[in-house]
């Protein structure tokens, strides 16, 4: 049986901090894009309510880094998005990421990151079918609990 070919796109850029809404606030002014999505803990900044953007993440005792301090770096994960998350993780382990819990990897240097399933408003993958995909409620993007699987905000490892 030949390697399976898994086609990811980036979904959001995640970032950690301690106020989404105003930090969403800044960033949706600096980029002149609009909030399209907002909870009390997860907010999303891109062109429209179905495309990927710029996603801040409720992190209770948030550290800002002190950049360029080591001892404090940049603190960011990517949500990735995949037509098929059981293959896509294959794919993780064998470019060398590490599983942390769930759909939650490691890159090889240990930055986080996150393998959703394609939800259905967003355009397909190279060589997957339009019907193919996650979810269609949109609530947040149909990113769960579960979907998204980081226990807590700033509960990865650093």
């Amino acid at each position: 049986m030949g390697a399976v070919m898994v086609t990811a796109r980036l979904h959001h850029t995640v970032l950690d901090c301690p106020d989404p809404a105003a930090t969403a606030q800044f960033w949706s002014a600096l980029l002149e894009m609009p909030i399209s999505y907002s909870s009390a803990d997860f907010v999303v900044v891109s062109d429209n309510e179905h495309a990927s953007g710029l996603a801040f993440q409720r992190a209770e005792n948030h550290q800002p880094p002190k950049w360029p301090d080591p001892s404090r770096p940049q603190q960011i994960h990517f949500d990735v998005m995949v037509a098929d998350v059981a293959a896509g993780s294959a794919r993780v382990r064998e470019l060398g990421g590490t599983s942390l819990s769930g759909s939650v990897f490691a890159d090889p240097a240990g930055h986080p990151f996150c393998l959703i399933l394609r939800p259905t408003w967003a355009p397909p993958l190279d060589g997957e079918a339009p019907e193919d995909g996650g979810p269609t409620g949109d609530a947040q993007h149909d990113r769960t609990d579960q979907e998204h699987s980081i226990q807590k905000p700033g509960s990865l490892p650093r």
